[in-house]
């Protein structure tokens, strides 16, 4: 059951990518609304679980909380590595754009579309009850990943090649997790730990990376609708999930 329902989720993430090549006309638009989409997600989603998951302390901090700046500084420091790499070999001045980063963090949302399937089964393995709720917030919020995993791989140069790639295996990765649970399961304290390390990431490409580039190029009214649709969004699905 676990992985029939992680086919769903396999054909909203394709949904949610094909819907961001469709739009490559209106790309402030398109960067607007993948912001807020991530945005929510971290804010209204992966955050709450993490902090429910991970709830033990270091030092006076949750563990998730600590990850999750980890997880922004993290991102980050890669950006910067990979930026500075690019610059040493010559790259274009007039780019701060380098591909390796818009691959690294859509490999990390399949990485997180993976957990979203290992997540289906667990809950499945708890109860019909509580797998169906899971999957209804996983397969809602996957059309989001699509969306945001291949315009994050476009944004920084890549290929569009390689962002269909990107997306055939965010789109394949809940399937694989969900199959995983029949042979293993992941304690809840690392699950947290992971859900709050990704959102850190996430957040900082929302934040410093995919709404600056959409308000930089046309700072529209509509652009801002965008985001803040793409938030009321995620809230509708988490709130539809609960």
């Amino acid at each position: 059951m676990a992985v029939l329902v992680a086919l769903g989720a396999f054909l909203m993430t394709l949904a949610g990518g094909w819907t961001a090549q469709r739009v490559t006309d209106r790309r402030h638009l398109v960067l607007g609304l993948a912001g807020g989409l991530m945005l929510g997600v971290v804010g209204l989603d992966l955050l709450p679980e993490a902090l429910e998951a991970a709830g033990h302390e270091v030092f006076g901090v949750p563990a998730a909380l600590l990850l999750f700046v980890g997880g922004f500084l993290l991102a980050h420091l890669v950006e910067r590595l990979l930026a500075a790499r690019s610059a040493a070999h010559g790259a274009a001045e007039h780019t701060h754009r380098t591909p390796e980063v818009g691959l690294t963090a859509a490999a990390a949302m399949v990485g997180h579309s993976a957990m979203d399937g290992v997540a289906i089964g667990a809950a499945f393995q708890v109860g019909g009850g509580m797998g169906a709720a899971v999957a209804l917030a996983v397969i809602a919020h996957d059309f989001a990943d699509g969306f945001n995993t291949y315009t994050i791989t476009s944004l920084y140069g890549n290929a569009r090649r390689k962002a269909l790639g990107m997306l055939a295996a965010d789109a394949a990765a809940p399937i694989l997790g969900a199959a995983s649970t029949l042979f293993f399961t992941i304690p809840e304290p690392l699950l947290g730990g992971y859900l709050g390390l990704f959102g850190g990431a996430l957040l900082y490409l929302a934040a410093a990376e995919i709404l600056p580039e959409a308000h930089h190029e046309h700072p529209a009214r509509s652009t801002l609708l965008c985001t803040v649709a793409g938030v009321a969004f995620i809230w509708l699905v988490v709130g539809l999930a609960g």
